[in-house]
């Protein structure tokens, strides 16, 4: 029987995720230079390096610490890939975790490991290469245009925002959603413009994943796709005007959907894991309540070990007691209770001897010569009545046919036969 397919976990709301792709050399060189002007200008409380590996594929890792609002401590991790042999590029992966839910208005982590310098191309997602804060023209091929909205609402860990521009915008109608956003979702916005000609073919690449954009609207898409032609309008804005203005309902719109529980994407979940479970820059007091911990662990499994001993104890004891119980027997047991069963189950022969007692019995009970009457021929009865006669005593007269004398009573008392002897002297 087939099994059904396991649930992907539901990102942590403590969790911010990220990944993209560099297109520029000295990735590495580039993260460090960021990484030591925040530190001297006590941004962030300490960083570090690291050969790490994530999937079973070597990478550098880097590690910062820092603090948001005051008093709530962020862990960031950042793995860059190595450069690809072709094109040069190398992949990233970002994960920050805080000590509560994360808030639209602190600082976006990936400025803590990249600049925010437009010039340097770090801001590149990863599927598709893609930018994050400026606009991304549609495709004008359709194959081309299907394929790259698939891709990006099925493998991508960034938010995808569809425009339809409802006629060509000019120079202010140009102008990215990104940095109108709040700080923590600049950096995962990917920010889609379809041209005015491109309405119908745009909702026919959409139709597969459930969502649809209004004519002059905009559409958030699901990353979860829906079954093909399920509509939903949930984060559709039906006009959004390009005008130079603040799109406030579609910024609402974009905020809502971050805010909404989604399952991690895929490898976002071993980068977390890793994240907690080999995290470098630990200070005095982590360390002390990390050692507190682990001492607990401890003791709770030593208790479990001595009671279990006490238990083997306890049981050798009454196995030695049995056995010198056995001892002073002479080695005198019962039988076994198999046998015991088994003599009083059933027993054909005991059957068969009951029914020769009962066959017996009726024997016993029925008239002499009973039997060998009513099983024997014709012939052989008159031959028994000839020898009957012949055997008979003669009569009185010497008439053997003659009836014989009633038989004397036998059950008279020895007085009365003792009396007729005396006559008959």
């Amino acid at each position: 029987m087939p099994k059904s397919p396991t649930a992907p976990a539901t990102a942590p709301d403590t969790v911010w995720p990220a990944r993209g792709r560099h297109l520029g050399p000295d990735a590495e060189d580039t993260v460090r230079h960021r990484l030591r002007e925040l530190m001297s200008s006590a941004v962030i409380q300490d960083h570090t390096e690291f050969e790490g590996s994530l999937d079973g594929v070597p990478h550098r890792a880097f590690e910062a610490r820092w603090l948001v609002a005051d008093d709530v401590v962020v862990r960031a991790r950042l793995n860059i890939g190595a450069p690809d042999e072709k094109d040069g590029f190398q992949d990233w992966v970002l994960v920050a975790e805080a000590d509560r839910s994360w808030e639209p208005d602190w600082p976006s982590p990936a400025t803590v490991f990249w600049p925010e310098d437009a010039e340097v191309p770090w801001d590149h997602d990863a599927v598709g290469q893609l930018r994050f804060r400026e606009l991304n023209p549609l495709p004008s091929e359709d194959r081309a245009l299907r394929r790259l909205l698939k891709e990006c609402a099925r493998h991508s860990w960034a938010v995808h925002v569809v425009v339809h521009e409802a006629m060509t915008p000019d120079a202010r109608g140009l102008r990215p959603l990104a940095p109108l956003l709040p700080p923590s979702l600049r950096h995962r916005i990917v920010e889609h413009r379809a041209a005015p000609e491109q309405f119908q073919v745009v909702n026919w690449a959409l139709y597969d994943l459930g969502a649809r954009v209004p004519r002059g609207g905009a559409v958030v898409l699901p990353s979860a796709p829906a079954a093909p032609g399920v509509g939903d309008d949930s984060f559709a804005v039906r006009t959004v005007f390009l005008d130079g203005s603040e799109p406030v309902e579609l910024i609402e719109t974009v905020c809502r959907y971050a805010r909404e529980p989604r399952p991690l994407p895929e490898g976002a979940g071993q980068a977390l894991s890793d994240l907690r479970a080999q995290w470098h820059l630990t200070t005095m007091e982590e360390e002390l309540a990390a050692a507190r911990t682990q001492l607990a662990s401890y003791a709770e499994a030593l208790d479990a070990m001595t009671k279990s001993r006490d238990l083997y104890r306890e049981a050798a004891e009454l196995a030695h007691e049995a056995l010198a119980a056995y001892r002073d027997t002479d080695g005198a047991l019962p039988a076994p209770r198999q046998e015991q069963r088994k003599r009083e189950g059933f027993s054909l022969r005991t059957l068969t001897k009951s029914l020769e007692r009962v066959r017996d019995s009726a024997k016993l009970l029925r008239p002499a010569g009973a039997e060998d009457s009513r099983t024997a021929g014709p012939a052989e009865r008159e031959a028994a009545a000839g020898d009957e006669d012949a055997t008979a005593p003669a009569g009185p007269n010497g008439d053997a046919s003659a009836p014989a004398a009633p038989d004397r009573d036998t059950s008279a008392s020895p007085s009365s036969s003792t009396s007729a002897d005396r006559d008959r002297d």
